[in-house]
């Protein structure tokens, strides 16, 4: 498992990021390449490649990433008509940086959930 990612780098803002929450156990940034019009990835600060990483001890993680989402879709304006929450895993799952992340979807009508 790699000790750094791209998202360590943001995390510790040596890739300078606009960071929209960052605490003792996440962080949160706008993706650079948005698929909707909010897309925002959530990030725990210590890396965790993939959720089949996830041990008990990160459950205070993992549920803070759902209630920093919460908070930031309706500081987003997103809350009422609705978002999505992806964490994809592993490369069939669609994961491209593996440190569990994250992303928080809306701003508009989303599509199904899988198009294959």
């Amino acid at each position: 498992m790699s000790e750094e990612t791209i998202f360590s780098k943001i995390i510790r803002q040596e890739i300078p990021t606009p960071l929209l929450y960052q605490d003792e156990l996440v962080s949160a940034f706008r993706d650079i390449a948005p698929r909707v019009s909010t897309h925002i990835l959530i990030v725990p600060n210590k890396l965790i490649a993939t959720v089949n990483d996830v041990v008990d001890a990160d459950e205070l993680t993992m549920g803070r990433m759902i209630t920093v989402a919460r908070k930031l879709a309706k500081e987003e304006g997103i809350d009422e008509n609705g978002y999505r929450l992806i964490i994809n895993c592993n490369e069939d799952g669609g994961q491209e940086v593996f440190h569990i992340h994250m992303h928080l979807l809306g701003g508009q009508r989303l599509g199904p959930m899988l198009s294959i």
